[in-house]
């Protein structure tokens, strides 16, 4: 069997090169790929400048990172920064951060669909990075899946694809950077290239002049993440009745001993309390998942509120409902026949029929054709949401103008 190639020309079948079947086949989680026209002849929806603008704002999650290399020191600083500092910075040797640029700017957000191979509760945002020429952030390890897209400029990539490449972090650094870096592989990526970089390859990424990178990042908590809310959830909706029990407690040998029974009773206790419903597990990994590693939150606006006939008139005349773009949204149908299904939106749930959950869920703007759609339950929830702050009513050029929109928290 040939061994597969670490690297494809995608100019005839983008951004994959190949079906998605046999990406997640292959490569998903198993081994690095460069995608030589993921995107070909693209061109960034932003500048430098929009970055640097954005990286002064309140609520943006932003990081300056540089590099005195006679020192081989990497230093990090965290925004909101101030405009003056950009025209002050040197020529080369620094690295701008912002994180969730997809939720600040809808034509970022417009790569998105192209990952739509993968379940959109997975992908967790769109960094993007700008790198005066030598930038970098150091040779590290991501715990996650994330493309590397080639938005503007060229970054040389280097990686170590090799099994058990040192892990080891540098003593000395405020960033989690690796003690070793030997590359197996050493590319440039121009514009529309993607790296495709599985958990805990080794990597490091160079400026070759000043450049634009896009990472598409994937939420994958830790099971340590996992089990302290699973066991908060567990702790929160305990009966109380439900203790250790011991009603075939025998004369012990030594009244001091922790013996193998007893623990076989903690055991049983601890049972008890698991979620065994497929569906009260669903729905608490359901709430999870929309709200791990959520960096903004979404707030009810201070607008009046208007009624259920005003809105309704509204989306008739043409007017539109846009989701808050900090509102994540999934949906699971239920496990047992005849329940109904489940809508998740930033850690609530909403009963609802599997039609409208999975509608709602996959929409990012609703018009009067959708909403007529919804059942009068999902018609309810749409209602709900949007008094929470998750919808804006608006027309077209509002949105044009208004860019977030609404009344938000991180707006």
């Amino acid at each position: 069997m040939r061994p597969l190639p670490i690297e494809i020309d995608a100019a005839r079948r983008p951004p994959l090169g190949m079906s998605a079947a046999a990406f997640l086949r292959d490569y998903w989680q198993k081994r690095p790929l460069l995608i030589r026209n993921a995107f070909p002849g693209y061109r960034s929806p932003i500048q430098p400048e929009d970055l640097a603008g954005l990286a002064c704002e309140e609520g943006v999650l932003a990081r300056l990172i540089q590099h005195d290399r006679s020192r081989d020191h990497y230093s990090l600083r965290h925004g909101p920064f101030d405009e003056a500092e950009f025209p002050g910075l040197p020529t080369q040797d620094w690295t701008l951060l912002v994180q969730d640029v997809d939720k600040w700017d809808a034509d970022v957000a417009a790569l998105l669909p192209a990952f739509g191979f993968l379940p959109r509760w997975r992908i967790d945002d769109i960094m993007v990075s700008f790198a005066a020429p030598g930038g970098s952030v150091g040779a590290h390890t991501d715990q996650y899946d994330v493309f590397l897209l080639q938005a503007q400029g060229h970054r040389r990539w280097q990686i170590d694809a090799r099994p058990g490449a040192p892990q080891d972090f540098r003593p000395d650094a405020e960033l989690k950077l690796l003690r070793e870096f030997a590359p197996s592989h050493d590319w440039v990526l121009g514009p529309g290239d993607m790296l495709y970089l599985p958990p805990g390859v080794p990597h490091h990424g160079v400026a070759e002049d000043a450049c634009l990178t896009f990472s598409v990042g994937m939420r994958a908590p830790s099971a340590a993440e996992l089990m302290g809310d699973y066991i908060d959830t567990l702790a929160a909706e305990a009966d109380e009745s439900l203790r250790y029990a011991d009603p075939d407690l025998a004369p012990p040998r030594d009244p001091n001993e922790i013996d193998a029974t007893a623990m076989g009773r903690v055991v049983e206790a601890l049972n008890v309390l698991r979620m065994n419903d497929p569906d009260r597990l669903g729905d608490w990994f359901g709430r999870f998942i929309t709200v791990y590693r959520a960096a903004g939150e979404v707030s009810a606006g201070g607008a009046p509120a208007r009624s259920r006939i005003e809105i309704e008139w509204d989306l008739e005349r043409g007017a539109g409902l846009w989701r808050h773009p900090w509102s994540r949204m999934a949906w699971r149908r239920a496990h047992r026949r005849g329940a109904a299904a489940r809508l998740y939106v930033s850690g609530q749930e909403f009963a609802l029929p599997a039609r409208d959950a999975q509608a709602l869920a996959g929409a990012a703007e609703l018009d009067a054709a959708a909403y007529t759609t919804l059942s009068e339950a999902g018609r309810e929830c749409v209602l709900a949401l949007l008094a929470a702050g998750h919808y804006r009513l608006g027309l077209d050029e509002d949105e044009a103008e208004d860019g977030l929109g609404g009344d938000g928290e991180e707006e």
